[in-house]
């Protein structure tokens, strides 16, 4: 990619992968073969990577592998198209092979259900839900309580793809420790795959403590809806030279800090190309412009289902408003006209226990 040595494998402090030098002590040898020491050669060539790379210390060396089947084994995933839940050595693997990511905001668990059936590689139980689901003006009330119920809902509606919690305002901006905290329950209360946080160079420390705390960490820059009153509003960032350059500096120290990827909203595609093309690791859009990595949207705003604003870099791929508003009208029709229910949708008594019932009743 664009002639530099990949970072990755050299200085990327990817710690969040089990990475122990060897296999427990009190491992049972009849288990040695889930256990694979990849070399640092070995481990360069399995992503195609070369450069400094192979001759440093591969910091995705030891994978536990006790998950691992023959390779003519049978995938019994139901409608799933994607099988096996990628994880974050799939998603640098798609970078490197220009496979473009797709990602969706996920709320509930019917949704979820959804989401897997088509094959989504990665979603997002975003603090977007305060809008969406509760009606909130901004993302600013949103509670780590709501976001671990709905994380545990979209976790058991998919649970072969890559879920990723969103930590609510406040759950992160007070101190390293509570970012550690309250990262560690979405992974405790809710088995989320990453969790994602806002803000770039000013959150540094935040990353860094919850990777090495053993999590996956997604950063997100450009437009943040949470510091959106210090942005001016819900308004596109890094329209100007300078303002783009801060975004650059805020994605490289983000990737530095140990990131697995970068969400960037709301900001120009020329930008979006830059750090894209700049960045080791997936950089995500979600209004940054094609040449990202991956596309994510909000699940209400493709299927149009949340009428109060749509967004500029949306593209609604159905109309769902319209039809469960009409399908809410035929109801109410329906009930007010005496055609509903009918005589399908009764449970009757078995013969003979209405007369029984009308007897006993009339003693009373």
């Amino acid at each position: 990619m664009n002639g530099k040595p990949f970072r990755g494998f050299e200085s990327h402090p990817l710690r969040l992968i089990h990475r122990r030098d060897s296999k427990p002590a009190n491992a049972d040898p009849r288990e040695e073969k889930h256990w694979k020491c990849v070399s640092e050669r070995a481990g360069s060539e399995a992503l195609g990577v070369k450069g400094r790379g192979e001759e440093e210390s591969h910091p995705l060396r030891l994978i536990h592998r006790s998950d691992s089947k023959p390779a003519n084994a049978e995938e019994k995933q139901g409608d799933n198209k994607m099988g096996k839940k990628k994880s974050v050595i799939d998603f640098l693997k798609m970078k490197k092979d220009g496979e473009k990511i797709t990602f969706l905001t996920c709320y509930d668990y019917p949704t979820a259900t959804f989401c897997e059936k088509a094959g989504l590689d990665m979603l997002l139980v975003g603090d977007s839900l305060g809008m969406v689901v509760y009606g909130y003006e901004g993302t600013i009330p949103v509670t780590m309580e709501q976001m671990i119920v709905h994380s545990e809902a979209v976790r058991r509606g998919a649970p072969n793809i890559f879920v990723i919690g969103d930590m609510p305002f406040m759950s992160y901006q007070e101190s390293v420790e509570k970012a550690i905290y309250n990262a560690g329950r979405f992974y405790k209360e809710a088995n989320m795959d990453a969790i994602k946080l806002e803000g770039g160079r000013r959150v540094i420390d935040r990353i860094k403590g919850i990777v090495d705390a053993g999590m996956v960490v997604m950063g997100h820059i450009g437009l943040t809806p949470q510091s959106s009153g210090q942005l001016g509003g819900f308004k596109a960032q890094g329209r100007t030279a300078e303002s783009a350059m801060e975004l650059v500096l805020d994605a490289q120290a983000i990737e530095d800090a140990g990131a697995f990827a970068i969400l960037l909203e709301a900001i120009p595609p020329e930008v979006g190309k830059i750090i894209t093309e700049r960045s080791e690791i997936p950089v995500l859009s979600i209004g940054a412009g094609i040449d990202c990595d991956g596309q994510l949207l909000i699940v209400g705003d493709m299927l149009g289902l949340f009428e109060a604003f749509t967004p500029k870099f949306v593209k609604k791929y159905d109309s769902l408003s319209e039809d469960i508003t009409e399908a809410f009208r035929k109801y109410v029709k329906d009930i007010k006209e005496k055609k509903f229910p009918e005589e399908k949708h009764a449970y009757r008594m078995e013969p003979g226990e209405k007369e029984k019932l009308e007897k006993m009743v009339s003693r009373i």
